[in-house]
């Protein structure tokens, strides 16, 4: 056992009140293939207008809310890792080293992300659709195993995996339905935060 007083050599810990300098950029946080690079790009090159969200383009008058933009990729975040309620996803803005580099360090909280939902579902739905039809289009998540439109699936260039046009418009009904589903059990969540059970530790 380890004495008080005493410690591994190479091992020391290191005092959780002691000042601590974090990277001075955010972009250091987040490895160049992290996949959560692809929802960034993503989002950046919509065109919010064109897909509907509301307050795409900012009034002239009053304090500016939260882009859009910024909304949307906590929502993609959130769909492809399976989120289940908008606290949690403001939990996650919170602490997430990957949706605070997503956001640029903005928190959201639930009612924002919630209303958000609400005001823009169809444009929402539109927004993750084409981002899983462009996963599987380019390959995406290449030697990675993602959770996306429900499934868990490998991604390997092999006749069975491979998404042709036909094939990427025969999957749209799914890939429309689980996007419907996720949006339904956020709000269900968001009514009964009881029916989503805290995650357990990992071991």
């Amino acid at each position: 056992m380890r004495e008080r007083g005493c410690r591994w050599a190479g091992t020391s810990r290191q005092e959780r009140t002691q000042s601590v300098l974090f990277p001075e950029r955010l972009d250091d946080w987040i490895d160049e293939d992290n996949p959560v690079r692809a929802v960034d790009v993503f989002v950046d090159q919509l065109d919010l207008v064109r897909l509907g969200f509301e307050r795409a383009q900012p009034a002239e008058t009053g304090r500016p809310g939260y882009h859009p933009a910024t909304l949307l990729k906590v929502y993609v975040y959130g769909y492809l890792n399976r989120i289940q309620s908008s606290r949690r996803l403001e939990r996650e803005a919170q602490r997430n080293v990957e949706l605070i580099w997503l956001t640029g360090r903005l928190m959201p909280d639930f009612k924002t992300i919630a209303d958000f939902r609400r005001d823009n579902g169809p444009a929402i739905r539109t927004a993750c659709r084409e981002f899983v039809l462009l996963c599987r289009t380019l390959g995406l998540f290449e030697e990675a195993t993602v959770a996306i439109d429900g499934s868990k699936f490998k991604a390997v260039n092999n006749r069975d995996k491979n998404f042709t046009e036909h094939k990427l418009k025969a999957r749209l009904p799914a890939v429309d339905d689980s996007v419907q589903r996720y949006l339904i059990e956020l709000d269900r969540a968001d009514r009964d935060p009881s029916l989503v059970p805290e995650a357990r530790v990992q071991h």
